[in-house]
């Protein structure tokens, strides 16, 4: 043991560092332990990019609004914290998602997962894609397969297997509320290797999908909804974690400016008033820009600093339900890139989550920034929300003026994992358990972008690091 109640410094007091702290502490106190946790968060609140506003009978997601109940990490978290009862469903009735091509709203064909058919007639009636762009997309099932597992791009590999239209039409946009990235530079490995599995097991990508390779619901109470959140917001967890955490010390308004070897402890985190915090353990929770000059003194972060960051915002709007000429009947729209609008996704909040509006309410919520689009996002309040109105208006036609507007800026939040992620970050952490024993980087610019990607992670590396202990 290095220490027989180790002192644990989590940097970070987003959703995966407090994730960090409450499974380090469940994991060692298991082992007869009592580790003393320091949790270092330079904002003025713990949860990140979590921020939940209940407002006007309004419950408004600043930052992320749901996750999802096919990766059960957060429903097990909730659990834990006796927060089951708080989770709600998607509206059963608005399972719809319609993607924008040239101008109009068409509904997305059933049995599509990221522009792979897996039911072929819903595609093949789809106003969606070209006849021509059908026929190359068909062409999945003669095309040879490549039988490398080297990593490729994401759009490299849609485009190789369904063509270049299925990409732009149907798979860019609908991962553009998942990573606002580029596909062309984001890791198949990293994101989606599921696809390539396919690829090799069957020959044909759609053959392979059709055969019921697609994710699984696995979670009991959940086989009907693919998103779930809390009935008060997502605040709800980190609220209830932060309590739980009751005799964790939890500094706020305070960054950390290095780590340094050695001292009474394996390592001293230097805070930005000159603190040290001895520490047996660390944790970086931090994004990976952060991250890289918290490690760079010690190890080589070329892995870290080859992630870029996009910045993304959020422009909710509220209205009342009669001055909305067209009641929803779907959970939204996406827009592809060469639509060339202002947002690139609405989510019809109050018919997606019925929670979230009062009854003769309307909320909107609009997506502003992706990879190579991010200027719109740094505009003045009033000229984002002129934007996003026009859109608003154009494809929706709602002229009226909003009973409100909250717009959230979330600016480097969405990780773009490159070509050979995977390996790389491997690496590193190889490079970190031989250097630095004991430090662990954790989160969201790593092994998933999700709020259970996060938990999983947390709770893996707690794990690790209480076992190695």
């Amino acid at each position: 043991m290095t220490a027989q109640n180790p002192k644990i410094v989590i940097i970070g007091g987003g959703l995966t560092g407090l994730s960090s702290a409450f499974y380090l502490r469940k994991f060692y106190r298991e082992s007869g332990l009592s580790p003393q946790i320091t949790i270092i968060e330079k904002d003025s609140k713990m949860g990140g990019k979590i921020e939940t506003l209940l407002r006007d009978d309004f419950v408004i997601e600043k930052g992320p609004d749901s996750f999802l109940a096919r990766k059960t990490a957060m429903i097990d978290l909730a659990k834990e914290l006796n927060l089951e009862q708080e989770l709600v469903s998607t509206n059963p009735d608005a399972k719809k998602t319609y993607i924008l091509n040239k101008g109009k709203l068409h509904p997305m064909p059933a049995g599509l997962v990221l522009g792979i058919p897996t039911q072929l007639m819903p595609f093949l009636k789809s106003g969606l894609v070209s006849f021509g762009g059908k026929v190359r997309a068909m062409m999945d099932f003669i095309i040879p397969p490549r039988r490398s597992t080297e990593d490729e791009s994401l759009g490299n590999f849609i485009e190789r297997r369904l063509g270049a239209e299925v990409l732009e039409n149907m798979t860019e946009p609908l991962l553009a509320g998942i990573y606002a990235g580029d596909t062309h530079h984001l890791s198949l490995q990293a994101t989606f290797p599921q696809f390539g599995e396919v690829e090799r097991e069957y020959g044909s990508l759609i053959r392979g999908m059709m055969s019921g390779k697609k994710p699984k619901e696995t979670h009991s109470g959940t086989k009907k909804s693919m998103f779930l959140t809390f009935r008060k917001g997502l605040q709800t967890l980190v609220d209830t974690l932060v309590e739980s955490l009751n005799d964790v010390d939890q500094r706020m308004n305070t960054e950390v400016r290095a780590l340094h070897l050695g001292g009474e402890s394996k390592y001293k985190v230097e805070l930005g008033n000159g603190d040290m915090l001895h520490a047996d353990i660390v944790f970086v929770t931090t994004p990976t820009f952060v991250t890289a000059e918290i490690l760079k003194p010690h190890v080589d972060v070329s892995p870290l600093e080859a992630i870029n960051y996009v910045s993304v915002a959020n422009v909710v709007m509220a209205f009342r339900k009669e001055d909305v000429k067209e009641m929803f009947d779907g959970s939204g729209f996406l827009v592809p890139r060469k639509e060339g609008r202002n947002i690139t996704a609405c989510t019809w909040t109050s018919t997606k989550w019925l929670h979230t509006s009062p009854d003769d309410k309307v909320l909107l919520r609009c997506y502003v920034g992706r990879s190579g689009d991010e200027q719109n996002v740094y505009l003045p309040d009033e000229a984002l929300t002129d934007l996003v109105r026009n859109d608003v208006r154009d494809l929706m036609g709602i002229t009226a003026k909003p009973l409100f507007t909250e717009i959230t800026r979330l600016e480097k939040s969405m990780p773009q994992y490159p070509v050979g992620h995977i390996e790389a970050i491997q690496g590193l952490r190889e490079d970190l358990a031989t250097n630095l024993p004991g430090v662990y980087i954790v989160g969201a610019g790593y092994d998933g972008v999700g709020l259970p990607d996060c938990i999983k992670q947390a709770k893996e590396v707690a794990q690790q690091a209480a076992s190695v202990d």
